[in-house]
């Protein structure tokens, strides 16, 4: 499933990061925090490699 924001697709990167071990995960915030213990590599890694072009900043609920 790919990223819907821009937001998203960042907060996915920063996920991944962590996951594979090139961020501490006590550095980790909200969304992301919640997205690295729940999300499988895989899934991080499809919302993170998303393409930007076009997408909004943010997603209205």
């Amino acid at each position: 499933m790919p990223a819907k924001s821009k937001a998203q697709q960042k907060v996915a990167g920063a996920a991944l990061s962590a996951k594979r071990g090139e961020t501490p995960k006590s550095e980790l915030k909200g969304a992301s925090k919640q997205m690295v213990e729940s999300m499988s590599e895989k899934q991080l890694e499809e919302f993170a490699s998303t393409k930007r072009k076009g997408k909004p900043q943010h997603v209205s609920k």
